[in-house]
């Protein structure tokens, strides 16, 4: 079970989008995400007639490290870690700083 799922809201903490906001678009493997609006980096592509592309220039999303980001705490506005509790026999992850459960 990993602490940071994909559509969990998420702020970015070092690089050169830090303090931007985003969702998990999906997760690339386990220590990977796609963040929407973050890391996103110029690609040329060349036009294929049988698919129907036109080349040129397009924007594209790049993975970024789980560590590089923190879960958003809607109720504090910051960005917050993410821990688990067993609470009434199912496993949940909850804000370590307040200990509220996330929701989903």
């Amino acid at each position: 079970m990993s602490k940071i799922r994909k559509d969990d809201e998420v702020i970015v903490l070092v690089g050169k989008d830090k303090g931007k906001r985003g969702v998990v678009k999906q997760r690339v493997d386990e220590n990977y995400i796609v963040v929407e609006g973050v890391n996103v980096a110029k690609k040329a592509v060349r036009p294929n007639p049988m698919v129907g592309t036109t080349g040129g220039i397009v924007d594209k999303l790049m993975p970024i490290h789980v560590s590089n980001v923190a879960l958003f705490n809607a109720t504090t506005g910051k960005a917050d870690r993410a821990g688990f509790k067993v609470v009434d026999g199912k496993k949940v992850r909850l804000y370590k700083s307040s200990g509220e459960v996330v929701k989903v």
